[in-house]
């Protein structure tokens, strides 16, 4: 019956809606099939020897993620992973030719340095860690040529067999450097395949190279490749410094998967890759960092496995990699680092510039400089200012135009806040929610859940202005013009619009960000649309269908990007909800569903908002309006119906059996401690898992209330990572496991007197990990009057805070030897230094794995054991 009481304007306006969504579903379906790879066919076993192939990859990656398994620090995994990449390029080196000269090496590294890692000041000391090294030169090559740097690593985090992260990228450059030999290419420059063993334990593998190794100054250019998932796409997320690699990606890469939007938000994300080791820390060499982005839900968790890896991914990599490494071998450009240096002298300005660039579906990719930008990106604005002016020649007069620009400002603000409803809108109605739901992130495991939920919502929130401003609020006066008053109407919401897009594009060009190619891409195209809608209106009539399909499809190539980026960005977002951290009550519940939803909404703005001006008086009908948000009601009922995780989008728990010991043979007590990393509370894990809840509490009542919580120093042997943690709980458990497993503990020990001079005090200590037998990392946390000590090069960091303790000083230690650590802290007066430290060993007690194992499939448990204590000197 409710259709029978439509008007003929609202049958015409969803006829408009349903084209609409029509065209929008076509274009998702491409975007997505682009962002997954579907274009890419990978290459078989059979492929030709000079062809990269995804399938002779994967079989690395295999050997590597199942067979050997977890290759994390202080696990025997780690050692047999090395002697097989060893083992491999030595293959490689058989089949090579006597025209190249090829030479691998295994290296140990130690070191100790400061760093800013999440925000927090710390300092990391590390031994025998092992990268290995294989360069590939002409025999006429020398020594100090520059080179092309190539670097993966082959540890992982620990829980995690790591095909994603990163076995697949020690898979790529092993099918990499067989493809150069095979394929008969001669470097002109030479080639160094770095494989670094501790990239897990902040970037300590390449630190190791770039601070020790003979070949660090010949680099010339450098590629970076990591995986924050199992594939899909594969983009260049940072580049630098200047110009000259993201250019060389753009001429050559043959799917290329680039933005310089990334690069703006990349340090908003936690976490942090190599590419800073190489391109900020401890050098300038220019290069790429790429990085598979989706797949997140299986980042760092143990279903990081092949079969996990998405098809089409390794193939686009390697043949990107094969093809940007000889434009860079090629490059006239290639110096090594006494030669930047000599050039710097000379050209000091191109440094920092950070060009403008993005592709289109892979296919291809628009490049700009940062000179050119300033140019490109000022036209639309320049545009916008003019064009009151313009459209009143040639008999206009001054208050005429004065009259335009107010009526154009008015349509700016008019479009503003249609964009700001369409973020508030889904964000309110997110809230909403949850208020009457049991759990959040719903849409966490059904990712096309939030668009149901948020588009419908974000699209009102769209069209809410106009329905305020049904009558637009002219300031120029109908009467002595000869448009109507509706086609001034549009032309004011137009440009209003228009100028908004600059505005915002020359925001972002001012702020120097490399992100405004996005609303710049939505003023170009909106230019030619109404130039096309404007002579339409000419034969069909400003009322028509005709016409308003006249601006529609010039702005298809511009919608379709818009879908494309911003769909890519929307399911990124998504997949890594799930590891941002455990925000603190009363609020911290609503945070996830609140930045998807702000997102989603966004990203509908951007992708409608360029049609809004013509097609929004289509729209804005109540009918339309009761439609989306029934479509909202609706998706609120499938969403409560929906559970927010499965075996495909685990739900991360954290899980550190803590031992808490004085010297080297005395247990004071245990515990098992958890923690989550999303907004989904202990108390919805131990609903869903009432053996465990049984196990640690037995039958009595558990809430917050009920249970002790750990604090953040109980996690401080996995610091700066426990700063995502919020009401994490401890409960006791035996000893007896413990004393029967480990003869010694972890401990400290004075070597020689305490030295007085001036004033200030030295402490020489010598520290075991007693008889632990995986240790990954040992934390220490020092308190007091710290003046100096003897780790990275006698410089003390910024001091920290570590849950409610006094602020102090971080340290890690990392890497297995038969000798102790031995060290000196200096204080700088009388008063107690104080000594925590917390050593995780990976190794499990039979207790444990068996608590573990009662967790149900759809929850990925990362366990470990910590073992603390303190001391004061």
């Amino acid at each position: 019956m409710a259709l029978l009481r439509l008007t003929s304007g609202d049958v015409t306006g969803f006829k408009v809606f349903f084209a609409l969504l029509i065209l929008y579903g076509l274009i998702s379906y491409a975007a997505h099939s682009a962002i997954h790879m579907k274009f890419v066919k990978p290459l078989g076993a059979d492929a030709p020897p000079d062809r990269f192939s995804e399938t002779r990859a994967i079989q690395h990656v295999r050997v590597l993620a199942e067979d050997i398994g977890g290759r994390q620090e202080g696990s025997p995994g780690l050692k047999q992973a090395a002697a097989y990449i060893k083992t491999q390029l030595e293959l490689i080196r058989e089949r090579a030719g006597t025209n190249i000269r090829i030479e691998i090496e295994e290296t140990v590294v130690n070191g100790s340095f400061n760093m800013l890692f999440l925000g927090q000041s710390l300092s990391l000391t590390y031994r025998n860690h092992t990268n290995i090294l294989m360069r590939i030169s002409s025999v006429d090559s020398q020594d100090s040529d520059p080179s092309v740097l190539l670097n993966g690593h082959f540890d992982t985090p620990p829980g995690s067999p790591g095909a994603g992260d990163c076995g697949s990228c020690v898979a790529s450059l092993l099918e990499l450097a067989r493809v150069t030999v095979d394929s008969g290419w001669i470097p002109p420059r030479p080639i160094i395949f770095l494989f670094n063993g501790a990239e897990e334990l902040f970037m300590l593998g390449s630190h190791g190279f770039m601070t020790t190794h003979r070949w660090r100054n010949t680099v010339g250019a450098f590629i970076d490749i990591e995986a924050s998932g199992t594939g899909g796409f594969d983009l260049v997320c940072q580049s630098g410094p200047g110009s000259w690699p993201s250019s060389v990606y753009a001429q050559s890469a043959v799917y290329p998967m680039a933005n310089s939007a990334a690069q703006d938000i990349f340090g908003a994300i936690p976490g942090d890759t190599d590419y800073r080791m190489f391109a900020n820390d401890y050098g300038d060499i220019p290069g790429l960092d790429i990085i598979f982005l989706l797949g997140g839900y299986f980042y760092h968790t143990s279903s990081d496995t092949v079969d996990r890896l998405l098809p089409g991914s390794m193939q686009a990599r390697g043949d990107n990699l094969f093809s940007v490494m000889k434009a860079f071998a090629n490059s006239s450009k290639l110096l090594t680092a006494q030669e930047r240096e000599s050039f710097r002298a000379t050209d000091s300005g191109s440094k920092g510039e950070r060009p403008v660039f993005f592709d289109y579906f892979a296919q291809f990719m628009v490049f700009y400089s940062r000179r050119q930008a300033l140019v490109f990106h000022s036209i639309p604005l320049a545009i916008f200012l003019l064009m009151p002016v313009l459209l009143c020649l040639p008999n206009g007069s001054l208050l005429r135009s004065f009259r335009s620009y107010c009526d154009f400002f008015k349509g700016l603000l008019f479009h503003a806040s249609g964009i700001i409803l369409a973020i508030l809108f889904p964000v309110t109605f997110s809230i909403l929610r949850l208020i009457f739901a049991r759990q959040s992130m719903n849409w966490f495991a059904n990712p096309y859940l939030a668009f149901l939920l948020f588009v419908p919502c974000s699209l009102v929130g769209l069209l809410v202005p106009r329905f305020f401003w049904r009558q637009f609020p002219l300031s120029q006066d109908v009467n002595t013009l000869a448009l109507s008053r509706e086609e001034l109407a549009d032309e004011a919401r137009f440009w209003g619009a228009f100028g908004f897009y600059s505005l915002l594009t020359m925001a972002y060009l001012v702020s120097g960000l490399s992100g405004g190619f996005v609303p710049f891409l939505l003023s170009a195209f909106m230019l030619p649309a109404w130039i096309c809608f404007y002579l339409s209106t000419k034969f069909f009539g400003h009322q028509s269908l005709r016409s308003t399909a006249c601006y529609v499809i010039p702005l298809v190539p511009c919608l379709t990007y818009s879908v494309y980026f911003g769909g890519f960005l929307a399911v990124f977002l998504i997949e890594k909800m799930g590891m941002t951290g455990s925000h603190p009550p009363p609020y911290g519940y609503f945070v996830p569903d609140a930045i998807v939803a702000a997102v989603v909404g966004l990203v509908t703005g951007w992708c409608f908002g360029p049609l809004l001006p013509v097609v929004g008086k289509w729209l804005t009908k109540s009918s339309i309006v009761l439609f989306l948000l029934h479509g909202s009601v609706l998706a609120l009922a499938v969403s409560s119906q929906l559970f927010p995780y499965s075996k495909d989008a685990p739900k991360r728990i954290v899980f550190q059996h803590t031992v808490q010991t004085r010297d080297s043979n005395q247990i004071l007590d245990a515990s098992y401690d958890f923690a989550v990393v999303d907004s989904n509370s202990l108390m919805f894990v131990f609903e869903h898992a009432p053996e465990v809840a049984k196990e640690l509490h037995g039958n009595r009542e558990l809430s917050f209330d009920t249970v002790k919580q750990s604090d953040l120093e109980t996690w401080k042997g996995i610091f700066p990572i426990s700063a995502l943690f919020s009401r994490s709980l401890k409960f006791p458990t035996k000893t007896e496991e413990i004393s029967k497993l480990y003869r010694y503990f972890p401990h400290i020990t004075a070597r020689s007197p305490v030295i007085t001079d001036g004033g200030s005090r030295r402490v020489n200590l010598e520290f075991s990990t007693g008889s632990l037998k995986e240790v990954w990392v040992a934390v220490l946390n020092i308190t007091g009057p710290l003046s100096n000590w003897s780790f990275a090069n006698n410089t003390v960091p910024a001091p920290v805070k570590v849950g409610n303790r006094p602020p102090s000083y971080i340290c890690r230690l990392s890497g297995s030897s038969h000798e102790n650590w031995t060290f000196w802290l200096e204080a700088s007066s009388s008063e107690p230094l104080r000594v925590d430290i917390a050593v995780v060993d990976l190794y499990l007690t039979e207790s444990t794995k068996k608590l573990k194992g009662l967790f149900p499939s759809w929850m990925d448990v990362t366990t470990f054991t910590s073992f603390m204590s303190s001391y004061v000197f």
